[in-house]
């Protein structure tokens, strides 16, 4: 396998980003089973993981968007597989926060409220790809703690 192929099969999640309609949020869906590995780590465990993950989705968005040479492409999806995780970091294994968490970030995903809007129009390359949907998946994650917090199961 070339670089290029690696780098475009890691950027559209494995080939989830290459579907026809909705590829974020088909790149959110596609990243409920690696939360669902990675929430038994713990708080620790899942940062780490998150934060390699996020490291690495810069790299790789920035070098999908030089081989596509359109920038951020729809069929990019792993900065949807890097925010929905950060959404679903405080998330119990419960399939209705699971759902609202995935909701929330898609909401603020796609309206773009400030500043997420604001780093998606002025911030490019691989941190822009990823930077608007890290803010979007804080934001989602925020309240779906807030949430929990107040409706416990």
């Amino acid at each position: 396998m070339s670089r290029e192929s690696l780098i475009l099969l890691l950027a559209t999640w494995f080939g989830v980003g290459k579907l026809p309609v909705m590829p974020g949020t088909w790149g959110s869906l596609a990243a409920v089973p690696l939360w669902w590995l990675l929430s038994p780590l713990g708080p620790l465990g899942y940062g780490l993981a998150v934060l390699l993950l996020g490291g690495l989705s810069v790299y790789v968005c920035g070098q999908a968007e030089m081989y596509l040479r359109q920038t951020d492409a729809s069929v990019i999806v792993l900065d949807e597989v890097l925010g929905q995780l950060i959404a679903l970091a405080a998330c119990p294994r419960q399939i209705y926060w699971l759902g609202l968490g995935v909701l929330l970030f898609r909401l603020f995903d796609i309206i773009k409220p400030f500043p997420i809007g604001f780093i998606n129009d002025h911030v490019g390359g691989g941190l822009g790809i990823v930077l608007d949907d890290v803010v979007a998946g804080l934001f989602a994650g925020l309240i779906l703690w807030i949430l929990i917090r107040i409706f416990p199961s």
